[in-house]
């Protein structure tokens, strides 16, 4: 990793960025009950001084940073994205700013990158006279659940003023400190979840031939899911099917009546997530049958691809290989979902993975998992890049 240039005004503010990122750890909240979350950004955002600073989405927040120079409000605006969810996962870590809250855990960074949100917001108000356009900073609630973006655009922040382009960063605990991982096109998966419930018929475990046992069928229904990727969609094109859970019977001598499967597919476009669940459905039906079994099959899906931009992403692969250094750069889209992809199908703007993993500081965790761990020197590096973005699209240079 090449030396990266860190101005003197994020330089300075390192130590409150870890402490920001340390208090939002502690006291995680999930979807839609972000409250303490909403109130210390509303404040800190208040101590900048921004300009519309004002709760959104019931637990989110934004606010406007209005530059100074000639035309600043008549200007372009960049939108600056981050989440504040935390999930219900029990923390696991000896973590002296451990999570409080019993079985949630910032286990997706969504604490840093609040924290980079807030580092951003205080070096640009510091200087917003050298702005030639604005900046909308979002806050989003609920990107782990569904609808927090939607909740966020309801509520304006692309409006007044009119949001020209959107940005935003994922912390990264799969790629080093240092790099960043970014392409543009279909970048995040759209995900569909789906329900299936199986109906047989109950009966004591001695007397098989006289029941219609659901948890059999379940087995053959979970195997069989196994070939929609396999066999039912073009080796050229990105698809996930996993079975997630299954539930079924009572106890271990009672034949189960009824087994239910919850699980997700992913997809890039929707020509291939129809077809998914139409094969899906098929192969269910052609297994009860079978079996002389009926089944409900429930699917629903909670956000589209995330798609970057081709010239904004185009501009921020530039800015990373000045930055980063161009062997710094990775293009791996993936198959997670995240519902940046809803500001981003209504404003050219891009997403990206910045770094977080340090092997040689014992620090390689995995998203999602109760002893997620990031190195928190990413977080100067996540201003300093965000910033160089933004002053970028704005020409503050």
């Amino acid at each position: 990793m090449k030396p990266l240039h860190i101005r003197p005004e994020v330089q300075a503010i390192r130590e409150r960025l870890v402490s920001i990122r340390r208090d939002f750890h502690e006291h995680p909240e999930v979807s839609w009950q972000e409250v303490r979350t909403q109130e210390r950004i509303l404040e800190r955002l208040r101590e900048l001084g921004l300009s519309d600073v004002r709760p959104i989405a019931s637990t989110g927040a934004t606010a406007l940073i209005e530059g100074g120079k000639e035309g600043g409000k008549r200007g372009p605006c960049v939108l600056w994205r981050a989440d504040m969810d935390a999930l219900p996962v029990p923390e696991k870590s000896s973590l002296s700013f451990a999570s409080r809250n019993e079985g949630v855990m910032h286990a997706c960074g969504h604490d840093a990158h609040m924290a980079i949100a807030l580092g951003i917001a205080e070096v640009l108000a510091a200087r917003r006279e050298s702005l030639r356009g604005s900046v909308r900073m979002v806050f989003q609630p609920a990107e782990e659940a569904a609808g927090g973006a939607q909740a966020c655009i309801a509520d304006g922040v692309l409006e007044s003023p009119h949001v020209s382009t959107a940005l935003g960063l994922h912390i990264s605990a799969d790629i080093p400190i240092g790099a960043i991982n970014v392409a543009p096109g279909p970048f995040f998966a759209a995900p569909t979840a789906f329900r299936i419930t199986i109906e047989g018929r109950g009966g004591h475990a001695a007397a098989p031939h006289q029941s219609i046992d659901a948890v059999v069928v379940a087995a053959h229904v979970v195997t069989a899911l196994q070939t929609v990727v396999s066999r039912s969609v073009a080796p050229s094109e990105s698809a996930v099917l996993t079975v997630g859970k299954v539930a079924g019977g009572f106890r271990g001598n009672v034949i189960a009546e009824s087994a239910t499967m919850t699980g997700t597919i992913r997809s890039y476009t929707d020509a291939v997530r129809t077809a998914m669940l139409q094969r899906t459905e098929e192969i269910v039906a052609g297994v009860c049958a079978a079996f002389q079994a009926t089944y409900a099959f429930e699917q629903s899906t909670s956000c589209p691809p995330l798609v970057n931009d081709p010239g904004v992403t185009e501009f921020v692969r530039g800015e990373a290989a000045a930055f980063f250094g161009p062997q710094s750069i990775v293009a791996v889209p993936t198959m997670g979902a995240e519902d940046m992809a809803v500001f981003l199908q209504e404003r050219p703007g891009c997403y990206f993975w910045l770094g977080a993993r340090n092997e040689a500081k014992g620090i390689a965790g995995r998203h999602h998992d109760p002893a997620f761990v990031i190195d928190e020197d990413a977080l100067a590096v996540g201003v300093e890049f965000g910033l160089r973005l933004i002053e970028g699209r704005l020409a503050v240079r």
